[in-house]
C-alpha cells in the first residue's frame, strides 16, 4: 500500500494565558492509500490538532509531517495552499457552506478555484448532489436545508474534485441520530466504493465503528492504533 500521511514525533505546543499546553506530544502515525481512519478520544485529547496538522491548517511546534512522501514543511505558504486545493478534501462540523450560494454552486466553488470549465464543473456538482441523495435539490440555498442535508453538500463538496485525501473534523457533531447514521454510511460508501482516503476526528461511537482503524489519543498522546 501506498504511504499517503506520515507524522514522525508530531507536537503541537501553545501558551493559554500563562500556562503551556501540549495539544499533541511525539505522535507518530502512518495512513495508508485507502484507509478510513478515526482518531478518537474525549474532548481535549488532540485528535482534532492533529487533523488540523495533517490538512496543513495548523503549524506544528516539532516533528514532521508527510503528504505522499512530501515534507509539508519544505512548502511555501502557496504549495500549501495549492495542495490543500487540490490534493485535500475538508469537512467541518459547522459545514462551512457559504451561505449566499445554492447547494450546486457550493459543490462547484472549489472546481471554480482549480480552474474547472463552468458547464464540466456543472455536471459534476449535480452528479455528486445526486451521490449524496440530494437530487432535485441543487438549487436550495443553506438555509433552505436541514443539518443533515447541509452536510451532505459539505461531502459533496468534499469529494468533488476527487481528493486523494479527505479529512473531516466532528463531521456528526451537529446531527441528530438518524442523519449521522446517513452520513456515516455515506463515508463508508465513499471509502468502500470509490476507494478514498478519510481521516476524521470524532468521538462518536458510531463514526468509530464504521472506520476501518481507531488511533485513540489521550493527552495529545496516541494510546491505541488498532484495526476496528
Amino acid at each position: 500500500m501506498t504511504n499517503i500521511i506520515e507524522c514522525k514525533k508530531v507536537s503541537r505546543t501553545y501558551n493559554q494565558g500563562v500556562n503551556e499546553v501540549h495539544a499533541i506530544q511525539h505522535v507518530d502515525l502512518q495512513v495508508n492509500d485507502g484507509e478510513f481512519v478515526c482518531l478518537s478520544g474525549p474532548s481535549g485529547s488532540g485528535k482534532s490538532t492533529l487533523l488540523n496538522a495533517i490538512g496543513a491548517l495548523d503549524s506544528i511546534t516539532s516533528g514532521e509531517v508527510s503528504f505522499c512522501g512530501q515534507k509539508l514543511a519544505d512548502l511555501s505558504k502557496s504549495q500549501l495552499a495549492d495542495l490543500r486545493l487540490n490534493k485535500m478534501g475538508f469537512i467541518f462540523q459547522s459545514y462551512n457552506l457559504i451561505p449566499v450560494l445554492s447547494a450546486k454552486e457550493n459543490v462547484e466553488f472549489i472546481m471554480q478555484l482549480q480552474g474547472v470549465p463552468a458547464k464540466k464543473r456543472g455536471q459534476i456538482a449535480k452528479d455528486m448532489l445526486a451521490e449524496v441523495g440530494l437530487a432535485g435539490l441543487e438549487n436550495r440555498r443553506p438555509s433552505e436545508l436541514s443539518g443533515g442535508q447541509q452536510q451532505r453538500v459539505a461531502v459533496a463538496r468534499a469529494i468533488a474534485s476527487e481528493p486523494a485525501l479527505i479529512l473531516a473534523d466532528e463531521p456528526t457533531a451537529n446531527l441528530d441520530s438518524s442523519c449521522t447514521r446517513d452520513l456515516i454510511e455515506l463515508m463508508g460508501k465513499l471509502n468502500e466504493h470509490h476507494g478514498i482516503t478519510i481521516v476524521t476526528a470524532s468521538h462518536d461511537p458510531m463514526v468509530i465503528n464504521i472506520a476501518k482503524r481507531n488511533v485513540r489519543l489521550q493527552d495529545g498522546m496516541v494510546i491505541t492504533d488498532e484495526a476496528v
